[in-house]
Order: structure tokens, then C-alpha cells, then sequence
């Protein structure tokens, strides 16, 4: 039995690579003070085992404020959706998993 998936950590030195091996990758923006931003950890765990045909990784943009500076997240968290590198959607705030869900399906049919 193979190890669960979990999220990968990214920072702003492995932005690039994170985005460019992964043909569908979601990155949750959070902050360790940010209540809702814990809030929605738990439903990124369970995704990430989840989903084979998605990567999910966490940036901590106090730590990594390039990327969040690149995207212009003002607002935590922020989910950012890529598809073969390019940024194709974004969410805010801590949205119900459900609606994550729904929203990959549409952006991996595409």
C-alpha cells in the first residue's frame, strides 16, 4: 500500500517547479495566525489523499512573500488553481469542499 498524498510544502524557491510538473495543481495560501485559513487546512488534507489527478501544496506567505506579492493575495487563504502552468482560477476565503470540488472538475475537463 502506497504512502497517503499529502500536500506539498512551496515556497517561493520551488514555486516555479511546483507549477511546472504538475499538469493540475492547487495552492493553498495561508498563514499560521489566519482562523480561517485552519479552518480550510483540514479540507486540503483530505483532498490531496483524495485526488490522484491533482497536486495540492501550502504556502505560508508570511514566509514566502514573492508569490503571494506575484499573485497579488491580499486576503488569506487564497487557493490559486494552475493547469499546465498557467493560473486558471482562484478562490477566496475558507469555501466548503464541495465547492472546491466542484470547481476541479470543471477547470481538469477543460
Amino acid at each position: 500500500m502506497g504512502a497517503e498524498r499529502k500536500p506539498v510544502e512551496v515556497t517561493d524557491a520551488t514555486f516555479e517547479k511546483f507549477v511546472a510538473e504538475n499538469g493540475m495543481a492547487v495552492l493553498d495560501c495561508w498563514a499560521a495566525w489566519c482562523g480561517p485559513c485552519r479552518m480550510l487546512g483540514p479540507i486540503i488534507e483530505q483532498l490531496a489523499g483524495e485526488r490522484n489527478d491533482v497536486v495540492f501544496g501550502k504556502l505560508d506567505v508570511d514566509r514566502n512573500g514573492g508569490v503571494a506579492m506575484k499573485f497579488g493575495i491580499t486576503s488569506i487563504p487564497t487557493l490559486l488553481y494552475f493547469k499546465g502552468g498557467k493560473l486558471v482560477d482562484r478562490t477566496l476565503g475558507a469555501i466548503p469542499k464541495k465547492t472546491i470540488e466542484e470547481r476541479l472538475a470543471r477547470l481538469v475537463s477543460l
